[in-house]
C-alpha cells in the first residue's frame, strides 16, 4: 500500500538511476571519485567485505553500485565479456573530464570530437568494464540540421 506521506521518488533521486554491478565496487567508487568527481553517499557492507549496496552522486545524479554476487546472478561487464549499456555523462568541460578519467585508468573507446548533434563527445571504458559517453554541449542544432548532418555522416 502506498503511504501518501512518503514521496514515491525520494529527494535527490531521479526517475531513472543507473545501478552498476562491479567486480570490486569499493574500488569502482574510488575510480569514479577520481575520474568524475563522484561523491560517496553511502555504503551497505555485506558478506566477505563486499558491498551489498552503495550510492554515489555524480553532478546532480545518483548512481547505485553493488559488488558481483555470482550466487545471486549478479555479474559485472568483465565477467559477462562486455556490456551493451553506455552511461551518458554531461559535464562542464569534457576535455578535462576525459583527461582526468584516462589518468585514473579509463580506456578511450572513441576519442573526443565535435559532433553533428552539437556536443563535444567521446566514449570511455572504466576499469570495471562499464562504458561512459562523456559530452559537453557546445552548440544548438535544429532538428532539420541534425537530420541532414546525420544522413551525411551515415553515408
Amino acid at each position: 500500500m502506498v503511504n501518501p506521506k512518503v514521496k514515491p521518488v525520494p529527494d535527490g533521486m531521479h526517475t531513472v538511476t543507473p545501478h552498476l554491478i562491479c567486480a570490486g565496487a569499493a574500488d569502482a567508487i574510488e575510480f569514479y571519485k577520481k575520474a568524475f568527481h563522484a561523491v560517496d553517499v553511502g555504503r551497505v557492507p555485506g558478506p566477505q567485505g563486499k558491498l551489498m549496496h552503495a550510492c554515489i552522486r555524480i553532478g546532480d545524479s545518483a548512481v547505485m553500485l553493488v559488488d558481483e554476487f555470482p550466487d545471486w546472478g549478479k555479474f559485472g561487464p568483465k565477467s559477462l565479456k562486455g556490456s551493451p549499456v553506455t552511461i551518458h555523462l554531461y559535464v562542464e568541460d569534457v576535455d578535462a573530464t576525459f583527461e582526468r578519467a584516462v589518468g585514473a585508468g579509463a580506456k578511450i573507446k572513441m576519442p573526443l570530437e565535435d559532433t553533428f548533434w552539437g556536443d563535444r563527445y567521446g566514449v570511455l571504458e572504466d576499469p570495471f568494464g562499464h562504458h561512459w559517453s562523456v559530452a559537453t554541449h557546445i552548440r544548438d542544432v535544429s532538428p532539420e540540421e541534425m537530420q541532414q548532418a546525420a544522413q551525411k555522416a551515415c553515408g
